[in-house]
């Protein structure tokens, strides 16, 4: 592992304006307000620890107001576009962010610690998410149905939005993270109440005031910055909201699902995640160890569906173990706006004390640290920096191996055949993504079908598709991101007997 030399890009001119306002207030029906209380709150660049911006701090009240603009738009003029008009939107949207992306990009960098390399490399994911949520604008259908009733009867379905949705974004990703919120919400008709987390709430800001430019009719998007305690659990619980979309923790997940109850909204939750990366013996190591390497430090660890158990079959765990180390020594770690760096910081101090309190762990309980396990100090020192990490010797009675971490630390777990693969990573109270590296067909079918998890990679990790989607399991949570089932959840069903 090296770090960068730190020769910083200069924010773009459009990002720098956006960036230098005295105050970001709340988005609400087309309208930039502070917040009704006054109050505010800050946001840091983890990449400094400096303060970057000051944030409006929403409470109920505001996400009253905002639910209030939501509810107005989805009965007033919004409901009457037509599919063929949704999707001109939709392209329209993707058109001008595709023009905007780079301010974007300086944005989010600053904001979450992402290194600007990695952000760039997002830009065709969001551009097919577009492509897909404007094809779904078109494909939005009902049946007509036989039926057994006496007389002339006629049956069908049809499929309405489900009304005003509320999306509570987290801090990981959230520049493209929030167009599988808005992207729905642009292709069925429903409107949207958007609370981002408060360690990363700029660029969900700037992309409603971009949307808005772009043609969004005021009070479609709206956006709610403030706590997950105040402003979070608000928008959970109000009665005028008739569905939530949460990405983040199974502790919070149980708690919006609690709070949910007050009007039985329909949920779509992507929870936390233990994901387990099985290589086999004959695998193909050149591919293999890149690829599990980056299942884990992308984004500085800090993805759901990382997978941070890596099962290695016990006759190739000395040689993987030699490859992996190896590759570590050229992953450059840097702040987020050197064009060099390949992984940036972690979100804050709060993540950073947790990471490094299980590296302590781990140690604890046995395990052999191979590498890392240290903040970085000297020019990264005023950032939240952490060396990514590798131990050896895990087993999967560890909290390592059991517990979320969140950060970039690696955990090898030794195997004797497939069957033992496939069981210690059913261990596990998560089941969101894992993988399995073979030359096998027959193996890694075997893998894919004997592991309980809502997504598996063959060969590769982390690709995601919204023609193909991804769902989680048992603690994961529920409910599907991508295809017609997503489209599903923003629509009801509405059954129709007509007697002719």
């Amino acid at each position: 592992m090296t770090t960068t030399s730190q020769q910083n890009l200069a924010p773009s001119e459009q990002a720098q304006g956006f960036l230098s306002r005295d105050e970001h207030h709340l988005f609400i029906d087309g309208e930039k307000v502070p917040a009704t209380s006054g109050k505010t709150m800050t946001t840091l660049n983890p990449s400094t620890g400096e303060v970057l911006a000051r944030l409006a701090a929403g409470d109920q009240s505001d996400v009253d107001r905002a639910v209030l603009a939501a509810r107005k738009a989805f009965k007033g003029q919004w409901s009457t576009w037509t599919p063929y008009e949704r999707q001109a939107l939709l392209m329209r949207v993707a058109q001008v962010l595709d023009e905007r992306f780079e301010e974007l990009v300086h944005i989010e960098a600053m904001d979450m610690g992402a290194p600007v390399s990695r952000l760039r490399n997002t830009k065709a994911t969001l551009m097919k998410m577009l492509s897909f949520f404007a094809s779904q604008a078109m494909s939005i259908t009902g049946e007509t149905l036989m039926n057994g009733l006496p007389g002339d009867v006629t049956t069908m379905t049809l499929k309405a939005p489900v009304g005003v949705v509320g999306g509570i974004i987290p801090w990981n990703g959230p520049l493209n993270g929030q167009f599988w919120i808005v992207g729905a919400v642009l292709a069925s008709g429903c409107t949207a109440v958007l609370k981002p987390a408060s360690e990363a709430s700029l660029s969900v800001l700037r992309v409603a005031e971009i949307l808005h430019e772009a043609g969004v009719p005021a009070g479609v998007i709206n956006v709610v910055t403030g706590s997950g305690k105040e402003a979070g659990h608000a928008l959970a619980a109000h009665p005028d909201v008739d569905r939530i979309a949460f990405t983040g923790s199974t502790q919070t997940g149980r708690s919006i699902i609690q709070a949910s109850t007050a009007n039985i909204k329909k949920l779509q939750l992507e929870l936390g995640g233990k994901s387990a990366d099985i290589v086999c013996a004959d695998a193909d190591l050149e591919k293999a160890v890149p690829g599990a390497a980056m299942g884990v430090f992308a984004n500085s660890g800090q993805i759901c569906f990382a997978g941070t158990r890596v099962l290695v079959q016990r006759s190739i765990v000395d040689e993987f173990t030699e490859r992996l180390l190896a590759y570590m020594e050229t992953l450059r770690v840097g702040r987020s706006l050197d064009a060099a760096t390949t992984l940036g910081p972690v979100i804050s101090q709060s993540q950073l004390d947790t990471v490094l309190s299980y590296i302590d762990i781990g140690q604890n309980e046995g395990a052999e640290l191979l590498c890392g396990g240290q903040r970085l100090e000297g020019e990264l020192g005023s950032g939240y920096f952490m060396q990514p990490s590798v131990f050896g010797g895990v087993t999967n009675e560890m909290r390592i191996a059991r517990e979320e971490i969140f950060g970039p630390v690696l955990s090898i777990m030794p195997f004797d055949d497939v069957d033992e693969a496939i069981a210690i990573a059913n261990d596990s109270e998560y089941g969101l993504g894992g993988a399995v590296w073979s030359q096998s067909l027959s193996t890694a079918l075997r893998v894919v079908q004997g592991v309980h998890t809502g997504t598996m990679w063959v060969n590769c990790y982390g690709y995601i598709d919204p023609l193909v989607g991804f769902s989680g399991t048992k603690l994961s949570g529920y409910g599907y991101k991508g295809t017609a089932a997503h489209m599903d959840t923003y629509l009801y069903t509405k059954s129709v007997y007509m007697q002719l």
